[in-house]
């Protein structure tokens, strides 16, 4: 232990004389040794970070894997189109600052970086955005006060997920383009808000396009990536759902552009299986089919002449490239659909003012000039390329094609132009409501407010822009969906512009969020057919898909009966409502008539002629019996049932009218009830005046009990008897299964059969059986007394009326079954009449000579002595 202090000495004595103490300072420096030449930094209270794809690297030379990688001699090619997306940013932020309600006493800075869209790119200029400029220290800042509160960027979602990842440690606001994932991932990306619309209704005005076109027959490329088979998987469902059919479906190779002639003969035999194709992807992609249709335009010496329907992620870039017009001819009335941009004044002035020779601090100003002008701007100490002339500055921004550069916002501009506004609207919610006393009573501006604050704020951010249109943004990003649908036009002065043609509003009611105006559109040759087969059902036709293929590969066939199809390409026929029938073309429905025996029509009329006159008839006869009552052939011939009979007669014609006209409830349930009763009473009649007979004559035989008999007590029983039984049958038929009103609409086409159901149809047989028994019976005991002594023989007569009684109504049972309609009616009616007129004509007509014209045979002597009266 007593050497320990000889030590510590020792130590002391010999500290290095090198030994100083250090200063503190950030000291890792960023991996990119060119990082710094593409940052542009504008101080302010708060700073909107920018990481975007304005540039890409070149290498110069081969790698010999003796050096690092990063300090490779690398060139730098500035993309000029996408430089409107870093002048919306400045264009915003300026806009903000100038404005004394939305942000006083507040100033906006801007820290903006190029990536060149590779992760590694993007993931350092992120990490720089967090730390101290030239050091790469996130989360530390050593060297300035102002703090970052949002960042904007990039412009994919490949790079906007990784973006997302690492402002979302820090609970920075990051904007950028939306990426998929799920609503349990929110916790991962907590601060991420997309900018870009939602693509679901683009999918649908993309089929809202096809149908309006009647396009069900296309093509369809997207890049072979987790977006393009995103896109297929969304958009493929819909298609099938209102049976638009895929001619193809091909997933775009990186390298198609380098691919030998064969394969590129074979690619677009493919694609030449449609006339419409539907084109998704990024800018490489598309710019490989850009090369790609080029390319097979000069093997074959032929125009690869389609309809392109773009998507919104279709951007034409074609600055430094030699056969500029032969890259945008095959686009000449391509489709596009593409985010709604407001006109935000004051951006093409703000883009005219812009001075090459006077960057201000803008490092991409130069490049950018130089891209589009094909010049360069005079640096001292570097000397002016050969073929290279000098920016003079005053070169005309006008006069640079809008497929170079355009000048009016394009839609992802003005995605981000509000994302910097949604940003100052949610600062300004929390400095007018929470901090401001905050800030007051500390003097300062913006130290108390950290950007993870604002997060709230922006979630709920809404507010009107300056083009008048309404911005919202929640957890999900931008409210707004709306679309506008471009036709891009190649002009003959080498202009490629768009024109509005249509639009997709979402918010819009039912029916009018998606417009077009066809008649504005400009088609490359003419309007496509785009179908898969060459003809097109017409009305009154149905497709029929073959075996095998596929449903929009269908033929056409007449419609089934009874159907009709009243649109073009009909999936199927519909039937026509029952009380209607298809028209000759089938191609609508048209009412039915209503079939029944009416007044009016011929048969009816002259079905009413006949009953009236059957009906005169037997007046005259029986006024003739009744004014010839006391004539020994009236008396002779019984003059009750001879008056009961004519009566029943009468009333049986005139049940005729029963039967014709439009039925009715009443009509339906008595009218065969009616002519039973009456019809039986008649038939019963008949038999009383048979039995009669016969009991008269066997009364005259010596010794024969049955002149008691004889006389009115047998003749009201039979006569009262037999219809009560027949009244008793039509009772049980009315309160068990009545009949009723029915309407038949299949039996006859094209017509409504209005009839009268019997309801229980065994009850309408047995009413007419009974109503045959009778007859039956009269006609048996009229027969068997046919030959009785002459005074007597009245029977003979009856014989003939029943024979033709029962005639009629055994021909009426087949024919009324085997007959629709009103003919059924007519076949009743008929027989009705023909009974009733067998009646009248055999056994009164004989009579009614006699009492009419052979009145000297009238006589009780002649009676007796003459056998045919």
């Amino acid at each position: 232990m007593s050497s320990l202090p000889f030590l510590l000495l020792l130590f002391w004595l010999l500290s290095p004389p090198a030994a100083k103490r250090m200063p503190a300072e950030c000291v890792l420096t960023t991996p990119f040794q060119i990082q710094e030449k593409l940052n542009y930094y504008r101080s302010g209270d708060f700073i909107i970070g920018g990481n975007f794809l304005l540039t890409t690297m070149i290498s110069s030379n081969i790698p010999d894997f003796q050096k690092r990688p990063t300090l490779l001699d690398l060139k730098l090619v500035f993309i000029a189109k996408n430089y409107q997306h870093f002048m919306a940013l400045v264009f915003a932020v300026t806009e903000i600052n100038k404005d004394l309600v939305l942000l006083p006493n507040i100033t906006l800075g801007f820290n903006i970086y190029s990536n060149f869209q590779i992760d590694m790119s993007v993931s350092s200029n992120s990490l720089s955005l967090l730390s101290t400029r030239g050091r790469m220290v996130p989360g530390y800042k050593c060297d300035r006060q102002d703090s970052l509160l949002s960042v904007v960027g990039s412009l994919n979602s490949k790079s906007s997920r990784l973006m997302a990842s690492i402002f979302s440690i820090f609970k920075i606001p990051n904007l950028g383009v939306g990426f998929e994932f799920s609503q349990e991932d929110r916790t991962v990306y907590p601060s991420f808000f997309r900018i870009n619309p939602s693509e679901f209704p683009q999918y649908v005005g993309l089929v809202q396009l096809l149908l309006h076109f009647q396009w069900n027959w296309i093509g369809l490329l997207a890049p072979e990536d987790d977006s393009g088979e995103r896109f297929i998987s969304s958009l493929r469902p819909m298609l099938e759902e209102k049976e638009i059919c895929l001619a193809f479906t091909e997933m775009l190779k990186s390298d198609i552009f380098a691919t030998t002639q064969l394969k590129l003969l074979h690619v677009f035999k493919i694609w030449s299986k449609a006339e419409v194709i539907i084109l998704f992807g990024d800018s490489s992609s598309i710019a490989n089919v850009q090369v790609a249709v080029y390319g097979h335009e000069v093997m074959r010496n032929t125009p690869f002449q389609k309809v392109w329907i773009l998507t919104s992620h279709w951007k034409l870039n074609v600055v430094g490239s030699k056969n500029v017009l032969q890259l945008i001819k095959p686009f000449h009335g391509a489709l596009h659909f593409r985010y709604h941009t407001g006109d935000v004044s004051g951006f093409n002035r703000f883009l005219l003012s812009l001075d090459p020779l006077n960057p201000q601090g803008d490092l991409f100003l130069s490049p950018w000039w130089e891209r589009l002008f094909g010049c360069m701007i005079h640096k001292p100490g570097k000397s002016l390329e050969k073929g290279k002339r000098t920016c003079t500055g005053k070169e005309n921004l006008e006069n640079v094609p809008t497929y170079v550069f355009e000048r009016s916002m394009t839609d992802e501009s003005y995605n981000i132009y509000n994302a910097i506004y949604a940003v100052a609207h949610a600062l300004h919610a929390m400095y007018g409501s929470v901090t401001q006393p905050i800030m007051k009573r500390r003097g300062k501006r913006s130290s108390s407010v950290q950007s993870w604050q604002i997060l709230c704020s922006m979630k709920n951010a809404q507010f009107n822009n300056n083009a008048g249109d309404e911005i919202s943004f929640s957890e999900h990003g931008l409210g707004s969906a709306q679309y506008d649908l471009l036709n891009w036009l190649l002009y003959p002065n080498r202009s490629f512009v768009p024109t509005k043609v249509g639009q997709i509003n979402p918010r819009a009611p039912p029916g009018q969020d998606f417009t077009i105006n066809k008649d504005a559109i400009i088609w490359a040759v003419k309007v496509p057919f785009a179908r898969c087969g060459m003809k097109r059902c017409h009305v009154g036709e149905r497709r029929n898909v073959p075996e095998g293929e596929q449903v929009c590969c269908y033929q056409c066939s007449p419609c089934p009966k009874g159907t009709i199809s009243n649109k073009i390409d009909a999936a199927h026929c519909d039937p026509c409502p029952e009380d209607r029938f298809p028209n000759k073309e089938k191609d609508h429905c048209i009412a039915k008539n209503l079939n029944f025996l009416s007044y009016q029509e011929t048969l009816g009329y002259t079905l009413v002629s006949l009953t009236l006159f059957l009906f005169v008839i037997t007046m005259a006869v029986l006024t003739i019996f009744v004014m010839h009552r006391d004539t020994p052939i009236v008396k002779a011939n019984n003059r009750d049932l001879t008056y009961i009979l004519l009566v029943s007669l009468l009333l049986c014609f005139l049940c005729s009218f029963l039967f014709i006209g439009q039925p009715g409830k009443f009509t339906c349930l008595f009218r065969q009830s009616g002519f039973a009763i009456l019809f039986s009473l008649a038939v019963s009649s008949v038999l009383a005046k048979t039995v009669m007979v016969v009991l008269a004559f066997m009364a005259t035989k010596p010794g024969n009990r049955t002149r008691k008999l004889v006389g009115k007590p047998l003749t009201n029983s039979i006569v009262l008897a037999c219809p009560l039984i027949q009244t008793v049958l039509c009772i049980t038929w009315l309160a068990t299964s009545p009949p009723f009103l029915n309407l038949d609409f299949h039996s006859l086409i094209g017509e409504i059969i209005v009839e009268c159901n019997e309801g229980s149809t065994s009850m309408f047989y047995t009413v007419l059986a009974y109503l045959g028994f009778l007859a039956l019976v009269s006609f048996t005991v009229a027969f068997l007394a046919r030959k009785l002594p002459d005074s007597f023989n009245e029977a003979k007569f009856i014989t003939f009326s029943m024979l033709v009684f029962c005639s009629v109504w055994i021909t009426f049972l087949p024919t009324y079954l085997s007959t629709k309609g009103k003919f059924m009616v007519v076949v009743e009616i008929f027989s009705i009449l023909a009974s009733g007129a067998g009646f009248l004509a055999c056994i009164f007509f004989p009579k009614c000579y006699i009492i009419l014209l052979r009145p000297d045979l009238n006589q009780r002597g002649n009676i007796m002595r003459h056998k045919n009266f």
